[in-house]
């Protein structure tokens, strides 16, 4: 499935990958979330509902993922890289911005983000 996330004047899409946690947050569309900054690395939002479990934890990241961090429960769009890993219980890949998730760091601070479905 195709996504559009707006936040200001920038707009990026991405494709969510074919697994039971992206479905479940593809049926949460359209969404408008507060994105915070975290480590200067990835803007973050706080889901309305856990999301059902599906995809493989991973422990790294790559700019561009989309992630579902379960604790949370939230999303992630990493758009620069640190080199650190991520703790337990590891994250969700839910999808990947085709390009440009870097322009999300000129948001200093929080964010509104608008998630909606393309396709």
């Amino acid at each position: 499935m195709r996504i559009r996330l707006t936040a200001g004047e920038t707009v990026l899409t991405a494709t969510l990958d074919d697994n039971a946690t992206a479905r479940d947050f593809a049926s949460l569309l359209p969404l408008t979330l507060q994105m915070n900054d975290l480590f200067k690395r990835e803007k973050y939002g706080h889901l309305p509902r856990s999301l059902a479990a599906g995809g493989t934890p991973r422990f790294s990241y790559e700019i561009g993922n989309i992630v579902y961090w379960s604790p949370g429960p939230d999303i992630a769009v990493f758009y620069a890289h640190d080199g650190e890993s991520i703790p337990e219980p590891g994250q969700i890949i839910l999808g990947e911005i085709d390009s440009g998730a870097d322009a999300l760091k000129k948001y200093d601070g929080a964010v509104d983000v608008t998630i909606e479905a393309v396709d």
